[in-house]
């Protein structure tokens, strides 16, 4: 019988993309994964972004740990890289992997699995004893040399939609931001090393990846490499487009800053055919001053200029989101009001919306100590925004039915599927339930036909089609350069 696993992902996008890594190197190994109830060895991949983070990693463990007192529970990621002592004090861990060490997680589950065979590696040795007595193993240093599950095969199956990460840690220094600590400084995958993987996914049937990273616009920077390779993002995707026929690709956030003039004429040149029509720029505030307070490089001024070279360039067919934070250190109800007036103007698609959170050893932590803003001020604030965010994903989607847009079905719930229905995610980042019974990672053409009370567009597919096809019809919008007259 084959060991058992199980990965319980918390965090960003790049966070699961490690995971989905782990657990393709164990598939492959010859291990099936199982429910956290039942799993011979658990990951927990973690994430540090905010206190309550942390909490819900600790409370996650401490519950596996009671309903499957004899699974080896591994604890990984960022909460694992800043505080590795306090996890490893914790029931059932075994072994404790900051992001530092992450390239060697799979090798470590594997040899904490029944009957597993020796390491052939010779990297990692940990003595097989039973859960209840092993020590625990902390893996962990500031140097980050062996972060990237490079060898990790990326294929369209539980994820339809795979996650690609190509860079890792950040160079900024935002006041409010632990990563530089828990995942370093800027580091790139290989060029060479993204088209091997992105040409064994379209081997394997993929038909959209995802490419991702903790700060994804400044992939390349630090690399050595001959003329020929690509030394940005941008060459980087027209090389993807131009080496392998992948269908889609699409582009996780990026910071306002990073998007230049190259990467914006690639969006001109591909979007609606393989790139996808969807992009996230982190915002965090629309204050100036609240902006300077957090030591971000931009001004709301830059911000709304990308948005509208963004619309100009994808068309109106595009849906922006932003990440946005509330209670920032002495964020005054005026500077909140700038901000929220800011976010109104603009024609998102989403907003990721999380309250302030004070974390050890950054600037903010002591603008906290020196001017935190009450909790009741905060919880005011985010439902104000939460009542925005909602109301301006209703009308951006509202905008599409009577249109055709280009999408990939997904794996569908059964309960959808009951109901003689698909679920999908249109090209421009709107989850669709189609009409009919429809298995995951299909291209279709559709026609939105309506919109549910939860803002889901309804749907029925029109016909099977490639990605290089005809870009779909798009809805009329403001001219982008009106942005910045109503935003000012």
């Amino acid at each position: 019988m084959a060991s058992t696993f199980h990965i319980q992902n918390f965090g960003c996008r790049a966070a699961r993309a490690d995971g989905e890594a782990i657990a393709a190197i164990l598939r492959n190994s010859g291990a099936a994964e199982n429910p956290p109830t039942e799993a011979d060895v658990v990951i927990v991949n973690t994430c540090s972004v905010t206190s309550e983070a942390d909490r819900e990693a600790r409370a996650w463990i401490r519950r596996t740990h009671r309903h499957n007192p004899e699974a080896r529970i591994i604890a990984t990621g960022c909460y694992a890289q800043r505080a590795p002592e306090e996890l490893a004090a914790l029931p059932g861990i075994v072994a404790v992997i900051g992001n530092s060490h992450k390239a060697f997680a799979p090798e470590i589950a594997r040899t904490l699995m029944p009957l597993r065979a020796p390491s052939t590696s010779g990297l990692i040795q940990i003595q097989e004893t039973s859960a209840a007595s092993a020590a625990t193993q902390v893996l962990a240093d500031d140097t980050f040399a062996h972060s990237f599950l490079e060898e990790a095969p990326i294929t369209p199956g539980a994820q339809t939609r795979p996650n690609l990460k190509i860079q890792e840690g950040c160079s900024n220094r935002c006041s409010f931001c632990v990563i530089p600590q828990t995942r370093g400084n800027s580091r790139s995958l290989a060029p060479s090393a993204v088209l091997n993987h992105v040409r064994s996914f379209v081997e394997a049937g993929g038909n959209e990846l995802v490419l991702s990273g903790i700060n994804l616009g400044r992939w390349g920077r630090e690399l050595d490499r001959s003329p020929s390779e690509p030394r940005t993002l941008a060459a980087l995707v027209r090389a993807i487009f131009d080496e392998t026929s992948l269908p889609r690709l699409r582009l996780s956030s990026i910071e306002p800053m990073d998007w230049d003039i190259d990467l914006i004429s690639v969006v001109q040149e591909f979007s609606g055919t393989r790139l996808a029509r969807h992009t996230h720029l982190p915002l965090q505030s629309g204050s100036d001053s609240v902006l300077r307070r957090m030591h971000r490089r931009y001004r709301p001024w830059h911000y709304v200029g990308k948005v509208a070279e963004l619309l100009r360039a994808a068309g109106p067919c595009l849906t922006v989101g932003a990440d946005v934070m509330v209670g920032f250190p002495g964020e005054t109800d005026r500077e909140f009001q700038e901000s929220y007036d800011f976010i109104r103007s603009l024609p998102f698609g989403y907003l990721h919306l999380f309250p302030f959170s004070p974390r050890p050893g950054t600037r903010a932590w002591s603008l906290h100590a020196e001017a935190p803003v009450p909790a009741a001020a905060v919880t005011e604030r985010i439902s104000a925004l939460r009542a925005l965010a909602a109301e301006k994903t209703r009308a951006h989607r509202a905008q599409f039915v009577g249109t055709e847009l280009g999408a990939i079905t997904l794996h569908t719930l059964p309960t959808l599927a009951l109901d003689g229905r698909s679920s999908a995610l249109t090209d421009n980042f709107i989850p669709v339930e189609l009409a009919g019974s429809i298995s995951a990672n299909h291209l279709l053409r559709i026609r939105i036909t309506g919109i549910a009370p939860d803002a889901t567009l309804m749907a029925s597919p029109l016909l099977s089609a490639s990605a290089q096809g005809e870009p779909v019809s798009c809805p009329q919008s403001e001219p982008a350069a009106h942005l910045l007259e109503r935003a000012f």
